[in-house]
């Protein structure tokens, strides 16, 4: 496997060279996540070239990789027609992400050129509210029914498994929707053809509900060890999936922010080394200007104690040295 910086430097040898064939063949030895990052160190207009070259499967899933600046400057570099296309060839979760960040003009293109299953799917992600358990979901997993055979889920498998988020683990949902089970791909693979679903599958089911806070969801996939989650509505009907995926972005943002509190700094959904100078200054300063009122009232209260100092001037060499202590401790 090629390292990040050899892969750029074959991308950039294969457009210097405009050999767009070859370099269309040398993708199927990288991984989508390790183009995306070779993408994003180079120039725009060699990142537009790449695209329209790789096929439209392999350009999706690179597209979910890339950060939402690169997102954005590709997808209006493309017709309407191949942004519809693109959407509607990323998983649903991604998609409701994607257009999340974008300008309501760009989001009212794609969703005009998306299919109908495409638009329906985005627009039920995108009405919970944010951090929920709905709004990090995706609607896309393999459903069974608890009369099927395991024969007859296997073949469900093999027609919807490609399109669904993952076919690892089944749900077993009866006719009004409601969740009663699950079964793993491993249990389908080692029962008989025969066997009923209701006969093999796991009725001990953990879920969570769509208004679920994304931080209590995390802390449910590290407590029950999940590669999934069922997430139900307030009538316990299945609505999507959470994956594990998912749980590693929400736990990375959860701790960026929680850091960015510690050091007194309003919460930015950009990175920090992306965030300007006169951005960073307007997130900080307000816990500034607290701290420095709070710093008032210290002085003021060391003021009232400025003879009993006095008396033991050799004490109050310390007082900077045990607040910052405080600090440090604190922190």
């Amino acid at each position: 496997m090629n390292t990040i910086d050899e892969q750029l430097e074959m991308i950039a040898t294969f457009l210097e060279q405009k050999q767009y064939t070859t370099l269309r063949q040398a993708r199927t030895e990288m991984n989508e996540a390790d183009i995306a990052a070779a993408l994003a160190r180079l120039e725009e207009a060699d990142v537009k070239t790449v695209f329209r070259i790789l096929p439209k499967d392999l350009a999706a899933d690179i597209f979910s990789y890339m950060e939402v600046d690169q997102q954005q400057m590709v997808i209006t570099s493309l017709s309407d027609r191949d942004a519809g296309r693109l959407i509607d060839r990323l998983q649903a979760d991604d998609a409701a992400d994607f257009l999340d960040e974008m300008p309501a003009n760009i989001v009212k293109k794609i969703l005009a050129n998306a299919s109908p299953d495409t638009r329906r799917d985005i627009n039920q992600l995108l009405q919970y509210p944010e951090d929920s358990a709905g709004s990090i979901m995706t609607v896309e997993y393999v459903e069974l029914k608890e009369n099927n055979t395991v024969a007859g889920a296997l073949d469900r498998i093999r027609k919807i498994g490609l399109d669904s988020e993952t076919s690892n683990i089944c749900y077993v949902l009866d006719p009004s929707r409601l969740l009663v089970g699950t079964v793993t791909l491993r249990k389908l693979v080692i029962s008989d053809p025969k066997a009923f679903i209701e006969d093999i599958m796991d009725t001990h089911v953990i879920s969570v509900n769509t208004l679920t806070d994304q931080e209590a969801v995390a802390r449910q996939f590290q407590k029950y060890d999940l590669m999934a989650m069922p997430v139900v509505d307030n009538e316990s009907r299945m609505v999507g999936i959470v994956t594990v995926d998912d749980i590693v972005d929400i736990l990375q943002e959860e701790t960026t922010e929680d850091i960015e509190k510690m050091a007194a700094i309003v919460p930015t959904d950009k990175p920090y080394m992306k965030t300007g100078v006169v951005e960073t200054f307007w997130k900080r300063i307000p816990w500034l200007m607290l701290l420095m009122v709070s710093a008032t009232f210290t002085s003021r209260i060391m003021a009232t104690f400025e003879t009993a100092l006095a008396a033991c001037a050799s004490l109050s060499f310390f007082i900077p040295m045990l607040m910052d202590t405080g600090g440090n401790a604190g922190g």
